[in-house]
C-alpha cells in the first residue's frame, strides 16, 4: 500500500482474534480483504488471553451473582473485581447499565441471546480451524470448576439450571472422583463441576496466527498503521492513519476491540465500551500436571494448560486504557493457585495484562454504523473474543454478501443501549 488514498474491497481496523476470524471467512468468500493494525497479527490481548473455547459460557457477568460481591471485592484491590477510585466517576454510567443489565427479565432476554451464538460458535469455529489445517491445536478435555464449600456450590446452581435448559452437559464431582478429575488439588475444595464440552487451545496468539495464514493464503493482506479516525459515505468509507495516508474501502469493519468506541465515536456513534483489564502468569510447562482448564470462580481466575506452560490468570480490573497496569494482581492469583494446587512451580513465570472489551449486558455489538451501511461494528466480546471469533466472522460475511444472517443479530445491535 504506497498510495495516498488506495481503494480496497474490505478494510479491517483491527488484527486481533475477532479482526482476524472475520478476514479469513469474508476471503474464503472471495472478498478481497486488507487489515491494518497498530501492532501486528494478534499482538494484543488476542496474544495471552486464556485460551478457552468456552462454548457452554452464556451467562453474562451481571448473572454470576457480581453485584452481591463487589462491595466486598472493592475492599480489596488486589481482588477478583476491582475499580481504581481515580476511575470510578468515569465508570459510574457504565455501571448503571451493567446494574440494568442484571434485571431478570434483562438477563433472560441476553441468556438466551448468549445461547444463540454459541450454538453457531462452535461449529463455525471448529470448521474454520478445520479449514484451516489447525484442528489439532484444540484440546477437548473439558474443564472443571471448584468449590470450597457446598453452599458455594449451591449458590452456583441456577446457573447450571440455565445452562442445563440450553442443553449444555455437566456432571458434579465430589470426593473420589473430582481427585481423579484433577489429581493435586488443595483439600479445601470439596466439590467441582466437569464440563465435558468445554475445549482449549494449544495457544492462542499462535491459534490466530495460523489463522491469518490461511486467510493470507486466500488473499487477505496486512499493514502496519494506527488508524486515527474512521469517516464514511454513501458510497464506502476512510480510515485516517497516523502517518497521514488513508484507505478507502467499499466497507470498513471496525474490529479493534478496546479501542473501537473511539472510533465509533467519531462517526457519531457513542457506544458504552468499557475495558475489563484481565492479567495473568504463565509458568514454564511441566510446572504442574494439570489435565484440564480449573475454574476458580469464587477468585475470578483460571488455571489454563498451554503448549507453551501453565497459564494463571483471569479477574476483573475496570480501569479504562490509559492507567499503568498493577502487575500486583497476577502476584495475588499465582499465590493463591500455589495454595490451592501446593505442587505448583511458581518460579520463572512472564506477566502479562490485556484490555477485553466489555459491554454491560456482556453482548458484542455487531452491526451498522449508525450514519452508513458502508461501516459495520465487530467488537466488545469481553471474554469471548478467541470463543465468539469464528461466528462473528459467518455474521460480518452474512452481512457484507446481503445475506440473511445466520442467526438473529438484533440483540447485538451497536445502539441498543
Amino acid at each position: 500500500m504506497n498510495t495516498q488514498a488506495d481503494h480496497q474491497d474490505i478494510a479491517i481496523v483491527g488484527a486481533g482474534i475477532i479482526g482476524i476470524a472475520i478476514a479469513a471467512c469474508l476471503s474464503e468468500s472471495g472478498r478481497k480483504v486488507l487489515v491494518v493494525d497498530r501492532q501486528g497479527i494478534c499482538e494484543g490481548t488476542s496474544s495471552g488471553n486464556a485460551g478457552a473455547l468456552a462454548f457452554s459460557d452464556i451467562l453474562p457477568l451481571a448473572s454470576k451473582g457480581i453485584l452481591a460481591k463487589v462491595p466486598g471485592w472493592l475492599m480489596d484491590p488486589l481482588g477478583p473485581f476491582t475499580i481504581r477510585p481515580s476511575y470510578l466517576p468515569k465508570l459510574t454510567p457504565w455501571l448503571y447499565r451493567f446494574w440494568r443489565a442484571s434485571r431478570a427479565d434483562m438477563l433472560e432476554r441476553t441468556i438466551e441471546a448468549q445461547g444463540a451464538m454459541m450454538r453457531l460458535a462452535e461449529p463455525e469455529m471448529l470448521g474454520l480451524m478445520q479449514r484451516a489445517g489447525i484442528r489439532d491445536m484444540i484440546r477437548e478435555d473439558g474443564s472443571l470448576e471448584l468449590y470450597e464449600s457446598e453452599e458455594e456450590l449451591n449458590a452456583a446452581l441456577p446457573g447450571w439450571t440455565a445452562r442445563r435448559r440450553a442443553g449444555i452437559a455437566f456432571e458434579h464431582l465430589r470426593g473420589e472422583q473430582l481427585a481423579a478429575c484433577q489429581p493435586g488439588l488443595a483439600p479445601r475444595f470439596v466439590a467441582g463441576t466437569f464440563v465435558p464440552g468445554w475445549k482449549t487451545v494449544s495457544d492462542p496468539q499462535q491459534v490466530g496466527k495460523r489463522l491469518w495464514n490461511y486467510a493470507e493464503r486466500l488473499g487477505a493482506r496486512f499493514v502496519r498503521a494506527r488508524v486515527d479516525l474512521v469517516a464514511a459515505g454513501e458510497n464506502g468509507a476512510t480510515a485516517h492513519l497516523c502517518d497521514g495516508r488513508t484507505i478507502k474501502a467499499s466497507k470498513l469493519i471496525v474490529a479493534a476491540g478496546a479501542w473501537s468506541h473511539r472510533l465509533a465515536k467519531g462517526l457519531g456513534d457513542t457506544i458504552p465500551l468499557e475495558t475489563e483489564r484481565g492479567y495473568n502468569t504463565t509458568l514454564p510447562a511441566g510446572a504442574f500436571d494439570l489435565k484440564r482448564q480449573l475454574i476458580f470462580s469464587g477468585h475470578g481466575f483460571v488455571v489454563t494448560p498451554l503448549e507453551t506452560g501453565v497459564r494463571i490468570g483471569g479477574a476483573v480490573e475496570l480501569g479504562g486504557l490509559d492507567l499503568p497496569p498493577n502487575y500486583r494482581r497476577s502476584e495475588a492469583m499465582l499465590i493463591k493457585a500455589q495454595k490451592f494446587m501446593p505442587g505448583l512451580e511458581t518460579a520463572a513465570g512472564r506477566q502479562w495484562m490485556g484490555y477485553r472489551p466489555s459491554l454491560p449486558d456482556s453482548l458484542p455489538a455487531i452491526g451498522y454504523a449508525g450514519t452508513s451501511k458502508s461501516v459495520l461494528y465487530a467488537f466488545g466480546h469481553g471474554h469471548l473474543g478467541l470463543t465468539q471469533a469464528a461466528a462473528t466472522g459467518r455474521l460480518i460475511t452474512d452481512l457484507v454478501s446481503g445475506k440473511e444472517p445466520a442467526i438473529s443479530i438484533e440483540p447485538f445491535n451497536p445502539h441498543r443501549f
